[in-house]
């Protein structure tokens, strides 16, 4: 995108120019699909690329802002409709080589990360507290107070925006700046930050910031009126009415070019509007002004945050959970019983397979404790018992190859970090684009064999946990059937011929203990 682009639109028309580099950052901003990108999204895409604790003063290359781009646009595609996906190729192509423009440096072909993430904080959608409160957390301290050197790196990373629609005359940086904002002798915290840049009319090098904001929201206003000076009807956008002439309205069109007719003068105050309500509405709202007792409470603009930032959540001790076996340090048939004996005694399932917690001595115990409860259950029933062996054995099935699909995705990870770091060594040392782009052909066929697997092994811990539930229910239905049968008595209940084999169970268990 370049200046060309830029004047096919017809922005230089306009008279202001907070209005013009308005429009044109919108326009950016919607050719290049980042209004359906809000700042959480933003922010986890940076968590992916492993760019989220980086200092402001940090440095990545061109390919690795490449990979984030493009990884930003394919989740958004799995969020969109498949008739309203995006070519991932080309936008990522015309977003990369925007932001080059803006703030790609000559020393060694490098572009700083804080201004990647100013740039797409504020250009993407989402509410313009919430974009504040992320710029704000990249630069404050653990107190939750601005460190004033960063906040003169991010007014410069701000105000390359304009530049880099062509705006700099009208909107720049100049040494000392950051001061004017916020003083140096003072304590900033995320509330003072947010109303310095967000009250209107807000800082004049910044009133565009604010004109982008709301370009976003009135795209969808009708105005049911008609416009004085080129008489269209039901108009969208801005609504403008003077003050000095009689019902005169304008369309922002209209006003933005200077287009008057009859006694309206340009110099004539007015007054815009982004809302629209009817003049019956207008009437009913000023009667019941008019009969108010007491005045109306006055509403807080701007909610409060806590100034102090919250504790970072310790999940050192926390477990991924997984069924698999050597996640959980024990074999499968002492995995399996563990499961079936928590639920006899009502302990969760789910804990249970994720939980690592347990001693050696505690899962003996839980297992002498089942075989002992079996003991003394009436196994008379051959049906019952088949169907849990063929659950059993299914699940051990599942196991396995789960486990192996794991196997294959952690050397699929493998690979891909060799060829990221093998990647990051040739561009270090010279190698042309076409290696590159060949070793980023194999990075993204081995990212989507590492999706496919991750599909097959989802869809097989799915069908292990049916398998749990349905061994579950031949529990229930065992316990019912002893419970119903007039031999379950537990001081008179007889053994059946395969009682033998479970108190030699017992009996090896009690070894162990």
């Amino acid at each position: 995108m370049d200046r060309h682009d830029l004047q096919l639109q017809s922005f230089d028309v306009i008279r202001f120019a907070s209005y013009r580099t308005a429009c044109k950052l919108r326009f950016v901003q919607k050719f290049c699909n980042l209004h359906l990108v809000d700042v959480w999204n933003i922010i986890e895409s940076f968590r992916e690329n492993g760019l989220n604790s980086l200092e402001p003063t940090n440095e990545i290359s061109v390919s690795k802002l490449e990979t984030l781009i493009s990884s930003l646009y394919h989740n958004l595609n799995k969020r969109l409709p498949i008739q309203q996906q995006i070519s991932v190729e080309s936008k990522a192509s015309v977003l990369l080589n925007w932001l080059l423009s803006a703030y790609f440096g000559s020393e060694c072909g490098k572009i700083r990360v804080f201004s990647i993430k100013i740039a797409l904080a504020i250009m993407c959608a989402g509410k313009l507290v919430d974009k504040l409160r992320y710029i704000f957390s990249q630069i404050s301290d653990g107190a939750g107070h601005l460190i004033h050197w960063k906040s003169a790196s991010f007014l410069k990373d701000l105000l390359a925006l304009p530049a880099a629609v062509f705006e700099s005359p009208s909107f720049y940086y100049r040494d000392g700046l950051e001061t004017e904002f916020f003083p140096l002798n003072s304590r900033i915290t995320v509330n003072d930050f947010i109303a310095t840049l967000i009250v209107e009319p807000g800082p004049p090098c910044l009133v565009w910031l604010l004109l982008l904001q709301k370009l976003a929201t009135v795209e969808s206003v009708v105005h049911n009126t008609t416009c004085s000076v080129c008489s269209k009807e039901s108009f969208t956008g801005f609504r403008y009415r003077c003050q000095r002439c009689h019902n005169y309205i304008m369309c922002q069109d209209c006003f933005w070019i200077g287009r008057t007719t009859g006694e309206h003068k340009n110099d004539h105050e007015v007054k815009e509007y982004s809302t629209f309500k009817s003049p019956s509405k207008q009437t009913l709202s000023s009667l019941r002004k008019s009969f108010r007792c007491y005045p109306e409470k006055s509403t807080q603009a701007l909610p409060r945050f806590p100034e102090h930032p919250e504790k970072t959540l310790n999940l050192s001790h926390i477990v991924p959970p997984s069924p698999l076996p050597a996640h959980n340090k024990f074999s499968i048939h002492n995995g399996m019983t563990d499961c079936i004996s928590n639920k006899s005694m009502g302990i969760s399932n789910d804990s249970t397979l994720s939980n690592n917690f347990l001693s050696g001595d505690e899962e003996h115990k839980l297992i002498a404790r089942y075989a002992a409860k079996l003991a003394q259950e009436d196994l008379s029933s051959t049906e019952h018992q088949v169907s849990s062996v063929l659950c059993i054995d299914d699940a051990q099935h599942q196991r396995e190859i789960i486990a192996e699909l794991e196997n294959k995705n952690k050397e699929i990870m493998k690979e891909i970090q060799k060829l990221r770091r093998q990647e990051e060594t040739d561009i270090e040392s010279g190698i042309n684009g076409e290696n590159d782009g060949g070793l980023m052909t194999e990075l993204r066929a081995l990212r989507q064999r590492k999706g496919e697997l991750e599909g097959h092994l989802g869809a097989l811990q799915d069908s292990r946990r049916h398998l749990m539930s349905q061994l579950e229910g031949l529990m229930r239905m065992l316990k019912s059937h002893q419970i119903t049968s007039p031999k379950s008595s537990p001081n008179s209940s007889p053994r059946s011929s395969r009682s033998p084999p479970i108190n030699q169970h017992v009996s090896q268990i009690g070894e162990f203990e």
